[in-house]
């Protein structure tokens, strides 16, 4: 059996008594570490109007992250394509990938990335969704070598073929990156209920595309290791409340975690099923479940996010489960 490479998506998490400078800082430290420890990619996320996310200008804070480090491929996923240009985001991430040739990675989603009334101060037109794959398409050709008599190219990027992904959380994306012959990454993290069928999809109707002759999923995972179930599940209960303020209307820093979470029925219910894909406990339980979820979907790529108040215990996180990926890829 291959091995199968993990990733880092973070959220650039600002946690409650801080700020988004200790937040870029932290999550640099965070991606050096994952450097040495073999992780594959550092993604980072488009959010708007999020007290506690920090990564809005996407495209800045991966140049600082690429910046601090030199191995490590560095991307957006993602940027939400219909916020922005498609010829404004080729020429910064042309800009990224001159700047750190053979390390950029872009992930374009269709969502706001925020709510409504955000939407509307981004000026963002309400059916830009619906345009989103002449997007794709048009970021790609900014990309393409550049053509005889081209009157608008983008400089930098014309013909740096800059690795374009889509993401998604349902069929529509699923559909377009087969049709692309573009990789995909499904957000299982915080949306898996079409993930099964999203796959299968996606990998009955590739066609093959001259820079990806083959399709690639690579799927995301909330994971939270801790020397103890104990200990991981009251990490985890910060994300528990992260989820509940923003379904209560009331989104804000990240939280530290509590011994019992105030949740109805019907909340619990919701954060199960929105969180369903999770491994939240000691390496034995992480390797347990992770390893299951690879079963199941049979990815080419694992991407894991884990949202932990305190850095020390995140950085531990990413250590305890760089550790158990190499006894799952010994095992097959």
């Amino acid at each position: 059996m291959r091995t199968i490479p993990i990733s880092v998506l973070d959220l650039a998490p600002v946690v409650e008594g801080s700020n988004a400078g200790s937040s870029f800082r932290k999550s640099l430290d965070l991606a050096q570490h994952a450097e040495a420890w073999g992780y594959r990619r550092y993604w980072l996320a488009e959010h708007h109007n999020m007290p506690g996310i920090a990564s809005a200008a996407t495209s800045v804070v991966v140049g600082f992250i690429a910046q601090g480090t030199r191995t490590i491929r560095v991307g957006a996923g993602g940027v939400m394509l219909p916020n922005h240009s498609p010829l404004l985001i080729a020429e910064q991430f042309g800009t990224l990938a001159s700047l750190y040739p053979g390390r950029i990675d872009l992930g374009v989603g269709r969502a706001p990335g925020t709510d409504g009334l955000t939407s509307r101060a981004l000026r963002r037109d309400v059916m830009a969704a619906d345009t989103f794959p002449d997007d794709v398409r048009e970021l790609l050709y900014w990309f393409s070598p550049e053509h005889p008599g081209q009157k608008v190219r983008a400089v930098p990027g014309a013909g740096l073929e800059v690795p374009v992904w889509v993401l998604g959380s349902s069929l529509f994306g699923a559909s377009l990156a087969a049709a692309l012959g573009l990789p995909y990454a499904f957000a299982s993290h915080f949306a898996p209920a079409a993930l099964d069928q999203a796959l299968a999809l996606y990998r009955e109707r590739y066609q093959p595309s001259p820079t990806n002759p083959k399709p690639y999923v690579m799927v995301a995972f909330n994971v939270i290791a801790a020397d103890s179930d104990v200990e991981a599940q009251r990490l985890f209960t910060s994300v528990q409340r992260q989820f509940i303020n923003l379904r209560r209307g009331t989104p804000g820093r990240l939280q530290p975690p509590v011994d019992a979470l105030d949740l109805t029925y019907e909340e619990a219910a919701l954060i199960d099923d929105m969180l369903a894909c999770r491994a939240i406990g000691a390496p034995a339980t992480v390797r347990a479940k992770i390893a299951a979820f690879l079963d199941r979907t049979q990815p080419d790529e694992l991407i894991v996010t884990s949202q932990v108040f305190d850095h020390a215990a995140r950085l531990r996180s990413f250590e305890l489960l760089a550790e158990v990926m190499g006894t799952i890829d010994k095992e097959k």
